[in-house]
């Protein structure tokens, strides 16, 4: 640790000083429930706080302790995440829910071996609840801490590498106030969300700015460097708009694989030179019509195209795989499960809006 012990006195009254006197008023900083803390943790993962408010305003009213949220049907819980994206946050949390309130009579337990045990707790998960709601002494390092971390010691290379991200948890332990942990944490992700930005650092108002090597070097816009893109595979799908007496026909995944348990538009997968409309055809039936639009959407490893089109089938559909259950669907109603942002995009490139109750 380059730091002496009195510079990182110093650094901590500084952060935290800024800390106290600029953090923005968001819901989950206005409360002491660890319930809620742990669903705000959750919901920021890989998702802007702006994105988060209304998801988390809503999914409260529903589910307002974790006893109503272990109660609950899987599709509801996916349906009350519906838009929010990376449904797998949202089954994780469900399970969690559950465990416990089976093995803890609902309250989460103020213990980081306990915390660990539970689905979706990796050890930011666990560092950021434990810390947060509880007061535990755990250093908690997401994308954001790592890159204040790596500018404030100067380190080059990727500082996400898993060797790295190791280094920066026990630099992190080292700088952390045992007294006041939780607001240390949230000082340094606010840090890197407001001033200490990927691309311009706003260094002349930080509070570190005197501890910090990276700006001293002139390093402060290298350091960390940008990761490099992956080319991710595409994903290309045909959709069917299909449109009866009992609403717009909507397919549910099986429970697991890409978007486990959500609803779309039935859809068939399409290899390279493949006709869309024969694709359907062969799937659903022979009377695919006009094509109504195409979406794109980025997923974490591959990119996904579809293309919609109406079809108007002859005699009844059975279910195809790999769905699991078809369902005539009311859009301006409420929606039997979790839609994914990819089937929203399809429903609103073939023309249909969702009602209120299906937002």
């Amino acid at each position: 640790m380059p730091l002496s012990p009195a510079e990182i006195d110093e650094l901590r009254k500084s952060v935290l000083g800024w800390y106290d006197r600029s953090a923005r008023d968001l819901p989950w900083r206005r409360t002491r429930d660890p319930y809620r803390i742990w669903l705000s943790e959750v919901m920021l993962q890989q998702t802007r706080v702006e994105a988060v408010k209304p998801y988390y305003a809503r999914f409260l009213r529903r589910f307002p302790t974790v006893e109503a949220l272990a109660a609950a049907p899987e599709d509801e819980v996916l349906a009350a995440w519906s838009g929010l994206g990376y449904y797998a946050r949202a089954r994780a949390l469900h399970r969690a829910a559950r465990q416990v309130v089976e093995r803890w009579g609902g309250r989460l337990p103020a213990d980081a071996a306990a915390l660990g045990s539970l689905p979706g707790f990796g050890p930011y998960t666990v560092a950021a609840v434990g810390s947060i709601a509880f007061g535990l002494p755990l250093a908690a390092v997401d994308g954001n801490v790592a890159r204040v971390l790596s500018r404030w010691l100067c380190l080059e290379g990727d500082a996400r590498a898993p060797a790295r991200m190791n280094e920066l948890r026990r630099i992190a332990s080292a700088l952390l106030p045992p007294d006041r942990a939780g607001d240390w944490n949230q000082a340094l992700m606010e840090l890197g969300a407001t001033l200490c930005l990927p691309r311009r650092p706003a260094c002349l108002v930080c509070p570190a700015r005197a501890h910090c090597l990276a700006r001293k070097r002139g390093r402060e816009h290298a350091i960390p460097p940008p990761r490099q893109a992956r080319e991710r595979p595409v994903l290309r799908l045909a959709a069917a708009l299909v449109i009866g007496e009992g609403g717009v026909l909507l397919a549910r995944r099986p429970p697991v694989g890409l978007f486990a348990s959500l609803w779309e538009l039935p859809s068939v997968e399409l290899a390279e030179g493949d006709d869309p409309r024969e694709a359907l055809s062969r799937f659903l039936g022979p009377e695919v019509g006009e094509e109504l639009g195409r979406t794109e959407q980025v997923l974490t490893h591959r990119e996904l195209r579809t293309v919609v089109h109406r079809l108007r089938p002859v005699g009844p559909i059975q279910v195809r795989e790999p769905y699991v259950e078809f369902r005539w669907v009311d859009p301006a109603g409420k929606l039997p499960g979790g839609l994914s942002s990819a089937g929203r995009k399809a429903l609103a490139a073939a023309g249909i809006r969702l009602g209120p109750k299906g937002r």
